[in-house]
């Protein structure tokens, strides 16, 4: 039986019973980046996959109530002609956390080993090194006292067809179809070999990777982020209440007339 027939006989979780789950796991993100900030852990955590996987979605559901100054996104462009110059690793060293911080990258250095690989975007004397130096890099990276987290969103074809197709008819998401996601599309066996060739050099003891079903988007959001809590051991140190005190009353001061303040229309009352 398809990967297709299987999907839809999966029991979806039901929006109300989401929404609640979802908002529990995010009280507890909370509580976890507040933990990171007193602490000073450094806490990395990768987001790989196929195109049309899910990943903007966890990444979005995971940062949505917490401070940017503590968790930030690094989803980095092509590189430049200079960075193209450099030793591989080098443009993503400068946005690894320094104590007290959270980054998510959607997308990685992984490129090479899936992107970079397949579309012939770098040698195969690259490729190699890759897939050479890559677990000695993460390995320098958790000595170093990061705390490294890699996951792989896994969809099957029918799925991933299905959502390239509503984004070409949902002006909304249209700007997620690229020609690259197109081509991608058409190399499917090539993107799953380069996919188990790079597990079989980089699942390592030391940062291992952790595959998320993510045919359907709400499973995956919640499995992601409750798995991810369960990676670091924290506690609930929420700052106590704080009591708001009565304003001083203003005095002394005359404010300029509020015409002089230029007002965005009010279109909506």
């Amino acid at each position: 039986m398809g990967s297709k027939d299987k999907t839809k006989r999966v029991k979806k979780i039901n929006n109300q019973r989401y929404e609640k789950e979802l908002l529990r796991l995010q009280n507890e993100l909370v509580k976890l980046h507040e933990w990171v900030k007193v602490k000073g852990l450094k806490v990395v955590v990768v987001f790989e996959g196929r195109d049309a996987a899910g990943k903007g979605g966890v990444i979005k559901r995971m940062t949505q109530h917490l401070s940017p100054r503590i968790c930030r996104v690094a989803a980095l462009p092509s590189p430049t002609e200079r960075e193209t110059s450099q030793w591989y690793f080098q443009r993503y060293v400068s946005h690894l956390p320094a104590a007290g911080e959270i980054v998510l990258f959607d997308r990685s250095w992984y490129n090479r080993a899936g992107v970079e690989r397949v579309m012939g975007f770098c040698t195969d004397d690259e490729y190699r090194e890759f897939l050479r130096s890559c677990p000695e890099f993460e390995r320098m990276l958790v000595r170093s006292g990061i705390i490294l987290i890699k996951y792989w969103f896994s969809v099957s074809d029918e799925v991933q067809d299905q959502r390239f197709h509503s984004r070409l008819i949902e002006p909304l998401k249209r700007w997620k179809l690229s020609p690259m996601d197109l081509e991608s599309r058409n190399r499917w066996l090539e993107y799953s070999k380069a996919k188990d060739i790079m597990f079989a050099h980089t699942d390592i003891k030391q940062a291992p990777w952790y595959v998320v079903n993510s045919d359907v988007k709400k499973h995956a959001r919640l499995n992601c982020i409750a798995h991810f809590l369960k990676q670091i051991p924290y506690e609930d140190i929420t700052p106590d209440k704080i009591k708001l005190e009565d304003r001083p009353a203003a005095t002394g001061y005359v404010r300029p007339p509020i015409t002089d303040q230029t007002f965005v229309p009010e279109i909506y009352p």
